[in-house]
C-alpha cells in the first residue's frame, strides 16, 4: 500500500487498528522506502506510536503522530488543527499535506507527544460536556425551562467551541453521532491509563467515564458523548434529550 509514495496519512480507530495496517508484509512499514514520511493522525497510545516509530526508522523512514483537534463540524469550516510530534524535518516533508486538510499547525516535541496532548485535549472535552449538562439539569430542576436554561449557558463565559456545537445536543440528540460514547471512552481509558502511570489524579474523567459507562447500559453507546446529559436527567427525573430518527 505505502510502497511508490514519498507520504502516508492514516487514521484509525485505536492501537489494534493500527498494529493491523502497520504490521505484517502487507503493512505499511513493509511498503516504506527510505526518506518517506507516514503522518499518523489517530488517537492511540503514545507507546504504540514510539514502538512504531522505532521500526520505521529502522528502515530509513520516520513517523509523526499528527492527530487532529476538530470535529466535522470544524472541517467543513477549515477550522481543524494539527497537533504534531517526531523529527521537525519530516514534518516539513508532509506539512502541505495537512495543510490541505486543517490550517493549524503546532509542533509539541518529540514522536508521542502529539497523541499525548490530544489524549488530554479529549478528556476536556468529556469533563467539559458533563458540566455543561449538570448546568442545564441544575437549572431546569429549578424551573428553568430547558430550552431557556441552554440559550443562556451558550451565550455565557463557558461557552467553549465544543460547547457551542455539542451543548445544543442537550435538546436534540443526533441520529449520527460525531463521536460516539465507544471512541469517546476508549480516550478517556488512555487518559486514565496514562494518569495512573504518571501519578496524575484525574478524578473528574474517571467520573464521566462512570456516567458514559452509565449510558452504554441505557442502550445509548451510538449516541454522541454529550448523551451523558441523559443519565444526569434519568438521574435528578427529568426527561432525557429528544432523539432524532436514525
Amino acid at each position: 500500500m505505502a510502497e511508490g509514495v514519498d507520504a502516508v496519512l492514516s487514521m484509525v480507530t485505536d492501537d489494534k487498528a493500527l498494529r493491523a495496517i502497520a504490521l505484517g508484509p502487507d503493512g505499511v512499514i513493509a511498503g516504506l522506502r527510505p526518506g518517506a514520511v507516514w503522518a499518523e493522525m489517530s488517537t492511540v497510545s503514545p507507546e504504540v506510536t514510539r514502538e512504531l516509530g522505532a521500526a520505521i526508522t529502522a528502515r530509513g523512514a520516520a513517523l509523526i503522530d499528527a492527530p487532529v483537534s476538530g470535529s466535522p463540524i470544524t472541517l467543513e469550516a477549515g477550522q481543524l488543527s494539527f497537533m504534531v510530534g517526531g523529527d521537525p524535518a519530516a514534518l516539513e516533508k508532509v506539512r502541505s499535506c495537512l495543510l490541505a486538510i486543517g490550517p493549524t499547525i503546532t509542533h509539541v516535541g518529540e514522536l508521542g507527544l502529539a497523541v499525548t496532548m490530544k489524549i488530554a485535549t479529549n478528556l476536556g472535552l468529556a469533563v467539559q460536556m458533563l458540566a455543561f449538562s449538570e448546568a442545564v439539569v441544575l437549572a431546569e430542576k429549578a424551573g428553568i425551562a430547558r430550552e431557556r436554561a441552554v440559550e443562556v449557558l451558550l451565550k455565557s463565559v463557558i461557552a467553549s467551541p465544543m460547547v457551542k456545537y455539542r451543548g445544543p445536543f442537550v435538546l436534540g440528540m443526533p441520529a449520527e453521532a460525531l463521536f460516539d460514547v465507544n471512541m469517546a471512552q476508549k480516550d478517556l481509558g488512555l487518559a486514565l491509563s496514562m494518569g495512573r502511570a504518571l501519578g496524575v489524579p484525574l478524578p473528574s474523567v474517571a467520573l464521566v467515564d462512570e456516567l458514559l459507562s452509565a449510558a452504554r447500559g441505557l442502550d445509548l453507546a451510538d449516541y454522541d458523548f454529550a448523551v451523558v446529559f441523559d443519565v444526569i436527567a434519568r438521574m435528578s427525573g427529568l426527561r432525557p434529550s429528544l432523539k432524532k430518527p436514525r
